[in-house]
């Protein structure tokens, strides 16, 4: 962890803001370490008078914007179709399941896409099923950057106050993150387990499962 925040902290200091944007860019993608560690390094250098904060702030949400983008791109090459086929092949799915999911999404995706801007595990996700729900790009683009930007202003002036004490943020979002984690967890354990269940009784009364589903 050391090494890679050591190289957070030379890049944002060779290149500058576009060092910011490919850091919060590659958390996008592949997060070595949190954005809430990336941005308050961001203020502390910004404090050093690398570069200002705004110049900070923007460069940071143009990196989450490229990089939810890309998600995006991911989920629509995916589509609903290729992932109703994924879920026909699934032992515990149903295309159903899929549809449902995606009338939810439909119906919140500005929500979820906004709030899970501020959520550990959630962030980058979140522009995966945008994408496959086919959002429109321009609903996607504003609600990703506003909450974006809400999100990397908090953590960047948080950095420039602290100044070499940044890593305090860490210490105090690191259990906050891991109860997010393990909240996470459990809720696909659940819906595992529910899964389970419900197949468990598709088998045995295959008849009484049939007709409760078309009362729904």
């Amino acid at each position: 962890m050391n090494t890679i925040v050591d190289w957070v902290i030379e890049l944002m200091k060779d290149i500058g803001g576009p060092g910011i944007a490919l850091a919060i860019f590659l958390e996008n993608i592949f997060p070595p370490i949190p954005s809430e560690v990336i941005l308050p390094l961001a203020g502390f250098t910004a404090a050093q008078g690398h570069y200002t904060r705004a110049e900070a702030v923007l460069w940071a949400t143009l990196g989450s914007v490229t990089g939810a983008l890309l998600l995006y791109g991911i989920g629509a090459a995916l589509g609903m179709d290729r992932l109703r086929v994924i879920a026909h092949k699934m032992p515990l799915v149903d295309v159903a399941d899929v549809d449902k999911a995606d009338a939810w999404f439909t119906k919140h995706g500005p929500k979820a896409v906004f709030f899970g801007r501020f959520i550990p595990g959630i962030r980058s996700l979140i522009s995966i099923p945008a994408g496959i729900d086919r959002m429109r790009v321009t609903s996607f683009l504003a609600y990703t950057t506003a909450g974006s930007l809400l999100w990397n202003t908090l953590f960047v002036w948080i950095g420039f106050q602290l100044g070499d004490r940044y890593h305090l943020v860490e210490e105090y979002m690191d259990p906050i993150s891991k109860v997010v984690y393990v909240l996470i967890i459990l809720a696909v354990l659940g819906t595992v387990a529910w899964m389970v269940r419900r197949s468990m009784r598709r088998r045995h009364d295959p008849d009484d499962f049939i007709d409760a589903e078309s009362l729904d």
